[in-house]
């Protein structure tokens, strides 16, 4: 399954799964929660433990629809 069709099914489900995992951070595969963490970094740690990197989503679990854009700025200008 694509980590395009795992975040596809956290964007389906973001209100009932913030509604249990509000705050921590959610691992995702096969279209079910395998794990909530307090970080990014101890949710790869203990899920790449039985999983593959690349074959599970890490996703911030939050209520807010805008929760999952990042705005990213840059100084380089290009001509």
């Amino acid at each position: 399954m694509a980590l395009k069709d795992e975040f596809q099914y956290y964007l389906d489900h973001q209100a009932e799964l913030a509604a249990q995992y509000e705050g921590k951070v959610i691992v995702i595969k096969a279209h079910r929660v395998i794990g909530a963490y307090s970080s990014e970094i101890e949710a790869i740690r203990q899920t790449t433990k039985q999983h593959a990197l690349g074959t599970f989503l890490v996703q911030p679990c939050s209520a807010d629809p805008e929760s999952t854009l990042q705005t990213y700025h840059s100084r380089v200008c290009f001509s």
